[in-house]
């Protein structure tokens, strides 16, 4: 066999090694308790399920909440170096504008979280088109990204619990169509030591169809890592991300959860 002949039937014997494109994710990255690797390359997507089109007005917030942005103005968000910068747009919406990360200037533990949100044109592939995400105590993330016909690693999509949980399906809508977020955080819990005695917990609704139930954090969320648990205050801002992407955002309303019930009063013999 001659050398050309050779190495032609060697490379057919070879494993086909996939793009970035065509197989996003890392192979060196930690691994999870579920034994998948942080953003595995060969992690199963979660199956694509159309939740019908997007709202065309805003879900009314209920009596209880608290309105963080309707459209008219920042005024209760802040960016890094003062006030937040991101745009306000037509249909009573803000945009990303490369300003930087806007967090709430209130901070919220336990809390009910609506929040709105549509993707650009397409432009790039992966994590590089339509990238956000919504962060709870600034540290714990549902990730946002426009997941439409746009392969990802599993635990980066949207409505994953970023790094950590991919979600149960992929409900995301087509660009230029409103996406609908309804989370329920549990802060986490920690000793007077700092030992984590209760870890933070997800719940998200995506386009009215269950993405994550009760699902326990690991730690804060993070790239390519899994960070452990530092003990901190039981209440944080939440905080949108700018990832470069002119994503869009409205409607964002939050209720405090008082998650502990009431026990009925001690019965006299």
């Amino acid at each position: 066999m001659s050398r050309i002949a050779a190495a032609v039937f060697v490379a057919l014997l070879a494993p086909t090694a996939c793009s970035q494109e065509q197989n996003p994710g890392y192979t060196d990255t930690p691994v999870l308790p579920d034994g998948f690797r942080v953003h595995d390359a060969m992690r199963p997507r979660p199956p694509a399920v159309d939740p019908g089109p997007g709202p065309k007005v805003p879900t009314p917030a209920p009596k209880d909440a608290i309105v963080l942005f309707d459209g008219t103005n920042l005024d209760a968000w802040q960016g890094r170096k003062g006030a937040a910068e991101w745009k306000l747009v037509e249909d009573g919406a803000m945009e990303v504008s490369r300003t930087g990360d806007i967090r709430t200037r209130a901070e919220f533990g336990d809390c009910q979280l609506h929040i709105e949100w549509m993707a650009p044109k397409p432009k790039g592939h992966s994590q590089g088109r339509g990238n956000s995400g919504v962060f709870f105590c600034g540290r714990y993330e549902v990730q946002v990204l426009d997941s439409f016909q746009n392969p990802t690693y599993a635990d980066g999509q949207a409505a994953a619990i970023y790094g950590q949980k991919p979600p149960y399906v992929n409900a995301t809508r087509p660009p230029g169509q409103w996406n609908v977020y309804d989370i329920v955080f549990i802060a986490p819990r920690f000793a007077e030591n700092g030992e984590v005695t209760s870890p933070a917990r997800l719940t998200v609704i995506h386009n009215g169809i269950v993405a994550q139930l009760d699902e326990e954090l690991l730690g804060p969320t993070a790239h390519k890592s899994l960070p452990k648990y530092r003990a901190h205050a039981p209440k944080g801002p939440i905080k949108l991300q700018d990832h470069g992407n002119p994503m869009r955002f409205r409607n964002i309303w939050v209720r405090p959860l008082n998650v502990e019930r009431p026990k009925a009063a001690a019965k006299a013999k």
